[in-house]
């Protein structure tokens, strides 16, 4: 049986269920003020939710998409791939493009990939097109923030290029 219909159902359930931006770790700020979450620690939620289940069913669908980019931009900066963990990417936007009950979505998250024992390598932020197919389409793509060489225990500095 053909299951090419289950993504863009869980995209259009999520976006039915989460009119505003959510966040797993719950930081969400007006624009301005969001720190970085190297800032701010990280703050994972105490209790599952219903807007949890559906973006972390989503993460796991555009996590492939996320670390194949994230590989390409990290590459001339670090000797080994970061990783992206789902619950370190925030959806900070959602935008259905066709109106009502249209399936064509843009879909911006923060990624927050990590190296070893998770130590943050950078920020950045993407947004996705996802479409009926499904398709998946990175549409833009900003890197905020590259490695810091402080950052890493000195055990960890040889990965740093």
């Amino acid at each position: 049986m053909n299951k090419s219909w289950i993504a863009p159902l869980l995209v259009a359930v999520m976006l039915f269920l989460t009119p505003q931006p959510c966040s797993a770790n719950r930081l969400i700020q007006p624009q301005s003020v969001t720190p970085s979450r190297s800032d701010s620690g990280l703050q994972l939620p105490d209790q599952d939710s219903r807007e949890l289940k559906f973006q972390d069913m989503l993460m796991l669908f555009l996590l492939p998409h996320i670390e194949k980019k994230i590989a390409d931009i990290y590459s001339p900066l670090l000797r080994e791939s970061p990783m992206v963990y789902p619950y370190f990417v925030d959806v900070t936007e959602v935008k259905r493009t066709n109106g009502f009950r249209g399936f064509d979505f843009l879909i911006t998250l923060n990624v927050y990939p990590t190296v070893g024992p998770h130590i943050s390598v950078g920020e950045d932020t993407m947004t996705f097109r996802i479409s009926p197919g499904p398709k998946v389409k990175l549409e833009s793509f900003k890197h905020l923030k590259d490695p810091k060489k402080s950052d890493f225990p000195p055990n960890y500095q040889n990965i740093l290029r």
